[in-house]
């Protein structure tokens, strides 16, 4: 990640690449990254970029400084909202947003320093793997906020990251969790960190060195609807397979090129 070079950028969001991953860092500071619909766009850029570029082998999501990964989406979007079908096109699109994320074929990491909440919450757990520092905080408190609600889509993320109870502990109660409690949650924090960028850093080194087909499987079978057989297919055909089959007979440790 060091040599990672800021290639588009303006005054609420960034994207780098370097070392074989994409980061894409919201930074609305002074708004603690409350999400605008250009946040959400660039969100989708990202996960197009990184499915068209066969040198992109993870994507990371973060928040610059230091208060919040995305303390929401920002409330003054919903000013313009004048009857319940608004409210059902903007979740409706959120869905779309999270669906995307959660279909970018190479491994997505969320890193969290503070607030993860509403939208925020959603990418999260639309991510294959999430990364916090201590004293960050996790949750969906729109029962004591805004009275609005989520798509059943949505809370099916949250679910299959937290689990039915929690969820609903969350939604009824407006709480949040914060670091320490999170990571009790089997699976739901890869790792607590100090640093977020030396985490990040020893994370993304373990990803991008492993085999990209055996990743891109894993997430392919576990999604509803999937031709088993031809994701199973095109891993044992592939040239990582056989290279990587010869190269352990001889003693030597694979080189993959997801191909």
């Amino acid at each position: 990640m060091n040599d990672a070079v800021s290639d588009t950028a303006d005054a609420d969001v960034e994207t780098r690449a370097g070392d074989g991953v994409l980061t894409l860092a919201f930074r609305r500071i002074h708004r603690h990254n409350a999400l605008t619909w250009a946040m959400y766009d660039a969100l989708v850029a990202a996960c197009e970029r990184a499915d068209a570029d066969d040198e992109i082998r993870a994507l990371v999501v973060r928040g610059d400084g230091g208060k919040a990964f995305v303390a929401g989406t920002d409330i003054s979007q919903f000013a313009a909202f004048t009857s319940g079908r608004d409210g059902v096109g903007y979740e409706h699109r959120v869905t779309e947003i999270l669906d995307r994320f959660r279909a970018v074929t190479v491994p997505t990491v969320v890193a969290v320093q503070g607030y993860c909440v509403g939208g925020g919450m959603g990418i999260a757990c639309a991510a294959d793997l999430r990364i916090a520092t201590p004293g960050s905080r996790f949750g969906v408190p729109i029962a004591r906020t805004l009275g609005n609600c989520l798509s059943a889509d949505t809370l099916a993320l949250l679910v299959d990251a937290l689990g039915t109870p929690l969820t609903r502990d969350l939604m009824l109660t407006g709480r949040l969790l914060e670091t320490d409690e999170a990571a009790r949650v089997p699976g739901f924090l890869h790792r607590v960190v100090d640093d977020l960028d030396d985490g990040l850093a020893e994370l993304l080194g373990r990803l991008t060195a492993n085999a990209p087909l055996t990743q891109w499987a894993t997430k392919e079978l576990l999604r509803p609807g999937v031709d088993e057989e031809a994701v199973v297919s095109r891993v044992y055909g592939s040239r990582d397979f056989r290279d990587a089959v010869a190269a352990f007979g001889a003693g030597h440790p694979p080189s993959w090129t997801g191909s």
